[in-house]
């Protein structure tokens, strides 16, 4: 398993960031993935790729690239996962299913009758209700049409903030990234997520500590999981307008998996993404998502740090060479620890088995 930081310009890499849309990112990363199997003699080795948030942009770009390279001494290709994935537009994956998501999620957004009363009265203004009803729906009656005309900050359509910001007035540790946390505040070793950056006093950031760089063999530099600088000017379409369908339709499989507590990408959102996708001759799935995610029982490890949980955990789908997991429990930066599909298992995440 290899674990990189790109683009250029992301964490301990090395340059300067020249990439202003995806085919050059994932032109750089096969410059650099080259000399990487080669460094290390991994020529002709089955390559698999995944990642989450933004890397719902990188990573079937990169494979459209290794797809498209036809050398499988280099980029073998076999397979893709993707979770909580930036694959369209924001009206898509945050402001239509908005309002969906904090009714489903109820007990975690407090909010009073007034504001819930105003949220219902321009989602529907908005177009966001009458959209998710016509379009969240298997199969799918058409091809998405663009978001709707009403779905701009300026005209009081930015629901996501104003669901933000009114909830964070009740639990000022909202994590729009993990909706079920609370205070205290809690911190990550990586700085980051979480709906703002904290570092409690005394503790430093995992990888911008000098010991751990000189440990792990990296540049004595400093260290951000997201650095300033880096492609902020991406011209590329979102990967589920472009380059995923046909991905999907020349790979052995591709997963997508998504957090159902996640809100800076919300599930329906993504679900709606697929809808909109036609691969292998159809247009999204056609049928809804029913599917027990099972996660097996197990022997839990020796200390308690390594308790995990067991059993139903959300709900899955299958069709034509694409998985659908929404994982309960999990939020923006899930780890996907359900991956025996990903690397050739059972045909299916449902039931008691692999």
């Amino acid at each position: 398993m290899v674990w990189v930081e790109q683009p250029v310009g992301t964490g301990f890499s090395q340059g300067t960031p020249t990439a202003t849309n995806e085919d050059e990112v994932a032109a750089q990363f096969l410059g650099f993935f080259k000399n990487f199997v080669n460094t290390f003699a991994l020529q002709g080795r089955k390559v698999f790729i995944t990642g989450e948030s933004y890397a719902g942009y990188y990573v079937p770009y990169v494979a459209n690239a290794m797809l498209n390279a036809n050398d499988t001494t280099y980029y073998d290709v076999e397979a893709i996962m993707i979770y909580d994935p930036s694959t369209s537009t924001d009206a898509v994956q945050q402001q239509i299913p908005a309002l969906a998501f904090v009714e489903a999620n109820a007990p975690l957004f407090p909010l009073n009758t007034t504001f819930l009363t105003s949220l219902r009265s321009r989602a529907s203004f908005c177009g966001y209700t009458p959209f998710l009803e016509t379009y969240l729906t298997f199969p799918p009656p058409s091809p998405l049409p663009p978001p709707p005309p009403n779905a701009s900050a300026t005209s009081g359509c930015d629901l996501l903030a104003e669901i933000f910001d009114a909830v964070s007035l009740v639990n000022p540790c909202f994590d729009i990234y993990q909706i079920a946390t609370t205070c205290p505040l809690l911190w990550d070793v990586l700085g980051f997520p979480g709906s703002f950056e904290y570092i409690p006093a005394g503790a430093d950031v995992y990888f911008n500590r000098t010991d751990v760089q000189r440990a792990i063999n990296a540049p004595v530099q400093p260290w951000r999981e997201c650095q300033d600088g880096v492609l902020e000017t991406d011209t590329s379409p979102p990967s589920g307008l472009s380059v995923l369908p046909s991905v999907i339709e020349r790979l052995n499989r591709t997963v997508i998996a998504h957090g159902a507590l996640d809100m800076i990408l919300i599930a329906n959102g993504t679900l709606l993404m697929i809808q909109n996708m036609t691969w292998a001759g159809k247009q999204g799935f056609q049928e809804r998502p029913r599917e027990e995610f099972f996660v097996p029982y197990h022997e839990e490890g020796s200390g308690l740090g390594t308790l995990a949980g067991s059993g139903v955990f959300g709900t899955t789908r299958t069709e034509r060479g694409l998985t659908w997991v929404e994982v309960a429990l999990t939020g923006h930066s899930e780890f996907f620890f359900s991956i025996t599909l990903f690397f050739g298992g059972s045909p299916s995440f449902s039931g008691g088995g692999w």
